[in-house]
Formats: structure tokens, sequence, C-alpha cells
């Protein structure tokens, strides 16, 4: 199968090509979480650039409940204009968008203020890192089902906005993700034990968000092959809530693996120059696909075209890309003529891996920001200016947040 090749849905809707924009944490919300100009200027290089699918960075469900300061937050009809605005420019060119809707979990950071939630009590484990989140409650019912309303009303948003699907996020240790694990579920009741009962949250999610769209809007769901953390979420438990989701009206489920605790979805922070580096996923893809009943994508390091044709001649239909198209917006359009266009970030070579991967998202979002202000981008920038520069935006955002939400919680 080759790059430039349509793929058709499952609900027969046709993205023109195999690329994909995979999901990054842009943070670049205005002051009412909603989408920002800076962040529209950014979608429209994706779109100019040719790929076929973008998927958006973690729109949450919940302003209470974020990944960081300068999150998109869609819990009501409020800003809509704004989010059509979004929408209308990615599809400007033909692509399709994707709104990854997301719940953090106890993966919110402590300096937000907020309670967290989580399906158990069991804190984040990151050595001396470990106190940048904060001890999260076991969810109760009620708490359950608010989440679930929120996705589903999330997802019905974004297809009255113009998004053409969602991607539930259920990888990288958020909070579905944290169902799904034995090491952060231990709950005892029908969410928790059995690999059914700790997938029940994210069936839950499916079921209700397909029942409340319409059949062209593309339902997906982001999964780890492995959580790669002794005792955690496994292949084997992957395959098994894939065959759940079969006969769901699932369109498409991406791949990937980690979570901030064993930051697996990271690899450029080291040297990528094989096909195992590159897209390292792919193995687990493999096996996956042996069970799946509908079209998978895999996402991690891939930067080439050799890659991605590798990858789709696996049978993987799609291809999803981050930190390449981070750094070359229009890396598609170049393909069409030159194959040999490959991206690439500086390498760390730091010892500490959670450090190393908050630099890696660091210098991510560093190309992000030049892309949003029309600059070019700079791939070599220094790990260390790029998460100083993060650090600070975040201490000053994460203040701003706090105030907002003590305003509004005075206004209540």
């Amino acid at each position: 199968m080759k790059p430039f090749t349509p793929l058709t849905l499952p609900n027969g809707a046709v993205i023109p090509n195999r690329l994909a924009k995979a999901a990054m944490e842009e943070n670049m919300a205005d002051q009412d979480h909603a989408p920002s100009e800076e962040l529209i200027r950014l979608y429209q290089s994706w779109a100019d650039g040719g790929v076929g699918l973008m998927i958006t960075g973690n729109v949450m469900i919940d302003r209470r409940a974020m990944t960081g300061p300068g999150g998109v937050v869609l819990e009501s009809e409020q800003f809509g204009a704004r989010f059509e605005n979004w929408s209308r420019t990615a599809r400007s060119r033909g692509a399709h968008i994707w709104m990854q809707i997301n719940h953090p979990g106890r993966q919110m950071p402590a300096a937000m203020g907020q309670e967290t939630l989580a399906p158990s009590a069991v804190s984040m484990d990151l050595g001396n890192f470990s106190k940048q989140f904060a001890a999260p409650r076991a969810m109760t019912e009620a708490d359950i089902a608010d989440v679930k309303q929120r996705f589903v009303r999330a997802a019905q948003l974004a297809e009255q906005f113009g998004f053409t699907g969602v991607q539930i996020h259920a990888a990288h240790g958020y909070l579905i993700s944290q169902f799904l694990s034995p090491i952060t579920n231990k709950r005892s009741d029908r969410w928790g034990g059995s690999i059914a009962n700790r997938a029940r949250l994210l069936v839950d999610v499916v079921n209700e968000v397909r029942q409340a769209v319409g059949k062209g809007f593309a339902v997906a769901v982001k999964l780890n092959s492995a959580d790669f953390q002794k005792g955690g979420f496994s292949s084997e438990d992957a395959r098994q809530v894939v065959s759940m989701l079969n006969t769901l009206g699932v369109d498409l489920i991406e791949l990937s693996g980690g979570s901030y605790e064993a930051p697996a979805m990271h690899g450029q922070t080291r040297d990528g120059r094989t096909l195992a580096r590159e897209a390292y996923f792919l193995e687990f893809a493999k096996d996956i696909a042996t069970v799946a009943r509908m079209p998978l994508m895999v996402t991690g390091g891939i930067r080439r075209y050799q890659v991605v044709e590798q990858v789709l001649d696996s049978g993987i239909a799609m291809a999803g890309m981050g930190t390449a198209l981070a750094l070359d917006p229009q890396l598609p359009e170049a393909w069409r003529s030159n194959r040999s266009a490959s991206p690439s970030l500086r390498a760390i070579t730091w010892k500490n891996k959670v450090l190393s991967s908050i630099a890696y998202m660091a210098m991510v979002k560093y190309q992000l920001r030049r892309l949003s202000q029309g600059k070019h981008t700079k791939p070599n920038v220094a790990p260390a200016l790029a998460l100083l520069i993060q650090q600070l935006e975040t201490i000053v955002r994460n203040r701003q947040y706090r105030r907002r939400m003590n305003r509004h919680a005075l206004a209540a």
C-alpha cells in the first residue's frame, strides 16, 4: 500500500492519504480555554502540508481536569465559533480533522491546584518528580458517570462544530488508560479486576459516543499496545480490548505505548536509525492486527518515507507522525517529489529518563510555538533551553489558570 492511497473507513468516510498528524499537546488555548489564533495558524500549516488526517492535541472534557495549562476545553456551545474556525481551517485542503478528547485522571500537575481523580488512590511514581502530581482520590460511581457523560457531550459538540471525527484517548497513562492498567486500577467492583471490568469504561464511552453521533462521523480510539511496566497493561490485554471494540463501530485504532512513568512514546530521545527504533510500536501492531477488524494506525518516531512504506506494507492502514510534522509541516507534500526528506530532532543524551521525556516534549512544543507564530522551526534547539522556556511559561500559565478557577468558584 502506498502512502498517498486513500483509506475508506468502516463508516464509509474516505481519508485522502495514509499520512496522519498524530496528537501533540500544543497548550495553545486562549484565555477561555478555546482555540486561539495561534493554534488555528498552526493547523493551517499542516493543512497546507498535505497530510490526510489531523488528530488534535488533547481537548479536555472538564476544565477542572487538565493535562497542563493552556489546554483546550470543550464542555458547551459557548465558544463554538472558535471551534468552527479551527475545524474549517484544518479541512481547508481536504484533510480530515479528528478531535482527541481526554481526561488526565491522576496525570494532572499538582501546580494546577485541582482535586485529582483516578480509578484508585494510587499516586504517581516518578522518583524525584513524584511530588509534581498530587495523590488522587478514588472515583465514585457518580464520578464515573459524569466522566462518561462528558466524553459523549464533547463528541457531540465536536461533530456540531465541523470536526469529522473524535479520538477517545485510552493510552499514555491518562484516565481511561488508568482504568485499563492493573497497576493503577485496584478496584474490586465492576470497574476493576478482570480485563473485561477494567475495559468497561472504555467500552461504555465508545458505545455511548457511537450512538450519540452520526454514522459518517468517525469514532477512533488511541490505545496502548502495552504500558511497558511490570504488572501493567500488557500486549495480551491490548489484544483482548481490541477484540471487545471490534463490534462497537470503531473506525480506527491508533496504537502507541507508555505513560508518564514509562514514557515509551518518546522515542527520539535516542538515535533512530533503524526501523525498530523509528516505528517502535510496529511489532505490537502486527500482532494486534491479527484480531482487529478495523483499520490500525501506528504512531511513534516515524519520520522517513521508506519507514511509512514498511508500516503500510505490514498491513497497518495509517502511519501517524508527531515530531516529524512539528519540525516540517510540509513533509507529506515534500515526499511527493523528494522521498529522502527526513526531519529529526536533536537527540537527548541525558541519563534520567523522566527528565529526558519532559525535555523532549518541551523541544517539540518549542517547534509548535514557532510554527504558530509563522516562523521556521529549529530542530537543533538545546534541550535545556527548550525545557527552561517551557517551565517558565508553565509557571505563568498555571498561575493564570488557578486565578480563573478561583474566580469561577467564587462566582458559583
